[in-house]
This record gives structure tokens, sequence and C-alpha cells, in this order.
């Protein structure tokens, strides 16, 4: 599995979500390491994503965890580390701690799957908050199809949008391994783990970060919200304007709750004599 290392220090796994790769993750995390030292970072490419080739063998989730696990104990040689994950990635995320809780120290979960199958996710019709018809007439029809639905209809929400889409997600989408995928995506019993991971995952006493959106149309947010009692030390935040995407044009604000997770687990890992 391939993976980009940045930084020295305390371990961090970034699990981007389902056909996008590494890239997003890394636009949307770095600025929090920016002046802060102590952290090294690793960004992966998920089986057939990215610049990881498709694994034949791994035909399900628990194909998807068990490699994750494999990469963990050659990457990190059994040091402590930090975990987060993104959409499916946090999904993933919640595997991992149901068998490596005991050597993580921080969990930060962004937008996370909760529930596997589609028909069962507790997910809103989203409809545009800030409508304006006139940007919306200026793109193509072939950028309405790429960009999707635009909750936030301002010409400065639109360009990230836009910007993101051509920087971070086509070239993800077109790396993505859809012979590959596709069977699992979409199988529902392919697509969630064999077992029930929050049965499985013990409460997980360490400082943990949940971060949904309002807005939010292929997970929802309601979900997230069951696992107040197995994050005992998680801050929870749902962000207004804030779809699955997020935190598009909240960069500064999510830039400052990462650091503030980050300052908790330092906190944390003092207190327990952690080095």
């Amino acid at each position: 599995m391939w993976s980009r290392t940045e930084g020295e220090g305390c371990d961090i796994v970034f699990l981007h979500g389902w056909a996008m790769d590494h890239r997003g993750e890394m636009s949307i995390y770095e600025p929090a390491f920016q002046g802060r030292t102590g952290w090294r970072r690793h960004y992966l490419d998920l089986p057939g994503m990215g610049r990881s080739p498709a694994q034949p063998e791994i035909t399900n989730m628990d194909g998807m965890l068990e490699a994750l696990i494999d990469f963990i104990e050659a990457k990190l040689a059994g040091r402590r580390f930090l975990l987060a994950g993104a959409s499916a990635g946090g999904y993933l995320a919640r595997g991992i701690l149901a068998q490596l809780g005991d050597r993580i120290d921080g969990v930060l979960l962004r937008v996370p799957l909760i529930v596997a199958p589609d028909a069962r996710r507790d997910v809103d019709p989203v409809r545009p908050i800030i409508v304006n018809s006139a940007v919306m007439d200026a793109l193509s029809a072939v950028e309405r199809e790429q960009l999707g639905n635009i909750p936030i209809q301002t010409s400065d929400y639109v360009e990230t949008v836009r910007a993101r889409t051509r920087e971070i997600v086509a070239p993800a989408r077109a790396l993505a391994d859809e012979a590959f995928l596709s069977p699992i995506r979409q199988d529902p019993t392919r697509y969630a783990f064999s077992f029930d991971v929050d049965t499985a995952m013990s409460p997980f006493p360490r400082p943990s970060l949940i971060v949904t959106g309002r807005l939010d149309a292929s997970v929802g947010y309601r979900d997230a919200w069951r696992l107040i009692e197995k994050f005992p030390r998680a801050t929870f935040v749902l962000m207004d304007r804030a779809e699955h995407g997020l935190p598009v044009d909240q960069q500064a604000l999510f830039t400052s709750l990462v650091g503030e997770w980050l300052d908790r687990v330092v906190e944390d890992r003092r207190e327990r004599g952690v080095g």
C-alpha cells in the first residue's frame, strides 16, 4: 500500500474516503501542522485507489481492514499512533480501533460513514440554503454535472468547489480502479463489515474529534451522534453550511478544531507519561 510521510514525531495515520486518495487529506490537514512540530503524518492510498494497486484477494470491507492493519503493523513497528478517517475511512478507522485501540492516543472522524448500507442512513434531502441563480447560470452544463449539488451558491464557494474538483476529486476518481472497487461498493453485504464494529469496539478513552456537516447528503450527521458513548472524550461538531466535502470554505475553523484536538492529545499523553 502506497503512502506519503511528512514530518517527524508522533505518528498519525490518515484514511481518505471511498475512491479518493491521499491528496484530499493532505490539502485539508497540512494547514494544521504549519508551525507545529512533533508529528509524523502518514497519508496513504487505500487499495485500488490513488497510487495503491488493487489487491484481488480483497473482496469486501473486512479485507480492506485487514490490509490496513497489515500496513500499520509494517509501517509503525508497534509504535503508538493517532488515527484520522474521513467518510468510508472513518468506518475503517473504527474497525482499526476495535483491534488496536490500546495503541491509539487520539481519533479524528471527519464526515464519518456510520451505517454502510445507503438505504439505512439517516440523511435529510439537502436543498441550497443560499440561492443565487446568476452564479449557477454562469456554469456550463458540464460543470453543473461535475460539481453536483451546490448548497452555498456564492461565487467564492463555487470557485472553491471548482478548484477542489479540478485538483483533488477528478484526479482521484480517474485513478480509482472501478473494476475492483464497484463490486464492493455496490453490494451492501460487502461494503459493511461482517461484524458489528461498534459492538466490537470498546469505549475509547482518549481525546477525539468528530466533525459532521449539516448539509451532508451522503452520510448525514445524525447517525454519528450514536457514537457519543463510545467516545467519552470526544468533541462533537456539527458545522453549519458544511456538506460531505467539508471544510470547503471553512478551512480556518477546521484547522482550529484540529489544533485543539492535537493539544488535548499532547496533554493526555503527558499526563499518562507516554513519550
